[in-house]
């Protein structure tokens, strides 16, 4: 596919058919994340393939029961509301392949020296908020899907399981250095029709200063 093919068909997939990756494109996808620029070069990502149909399953589990515990906290009316949208933070449980994605801590270039030189505690907020570690995440995350989508795959970027980051990372065997997880992406062959909200006309998201 012509990469603008491959930017214009991506949308984000959360049925799959029961159908596992191979392992040749399994490696050229984590080679494509592996690719994507990153702050300083850190390259402070690792990607957790996770294929264990128990395992997935574990992790479903874990995000239903703490959406329970959150829906519990928040009353009658706005729990039953919160659950209402459960499906999105667990579906990944249908998908051959989930890809945890785990960033390791990035102190962002000149923050120490802002704090030092007593700048405004604005100016270092403002560095967190933009922290470069996490927008090279974003990256890999990024450059992940698109191959995905080049090798005949489908994918969806999940955040919204985030509220359970703490649990889950004691589900998945998996602890290196001060990495911490930050995202699924289930990834496998789409199954049913496309489904993506339209994207905003180009003249709303650009503006050019000449």
């Amino acid at each position: 596919m012509e990469f603008f093919d491959v930017v214009n068909s991506r949308y984000s997939v959360r049925k799959f058919k029961d159908e596992q990756i191979k392992p040749e494109d399994l490696k050229k996808i984590i080679a494509a994340a592996g690719a994507a620029p990153s702050a300083k070069n850190a390259q402070n990502w690792h990607f957790v393939v996770i294929q264990d149909k128990e395992l997935i399953e574990k992790m479903g589990k874990t995000v239903d029961a703490k959406m329970e515990r959150i829906a519990e906290g928040l009353g009658e009316e706005k729990g039953a509301k919160f659950l209402k949208f459960s499906r999105f933070s667990t579906f990944f449980r249908n998908a051959p392949t989930v890809i945890a994605v785990y960033a390791n801590e990035y102190i962002p270039e000149g923050l120490k020296e802002v704090l030092d030189s007593k700048m405004p505690k604005e100016d270092g907020d403002r560095m967190w908020y933009a922290n470069p570690g996490i927008q090279s995440i974003g990256a890999g995350i990024e450059n992940l899907i698109l191959a995905s989508v080049a090798l005949g795959y489908g994918a969806c970027w999940m955040t919204s399981a985030n509220h359970t980051l703490l649990e889950l990372e004691k589900v998945i065997p998996f602890n290196r250095d001060r990495h911490k997880l930050v995202a699924l992406v289930p990834v496998g062959v789409p199954e049913g029709d496309k489904k993506s909200p339209a994207k905003l006309p180009v003249e709303d998201i650009m503006t050019v200063i000449e």
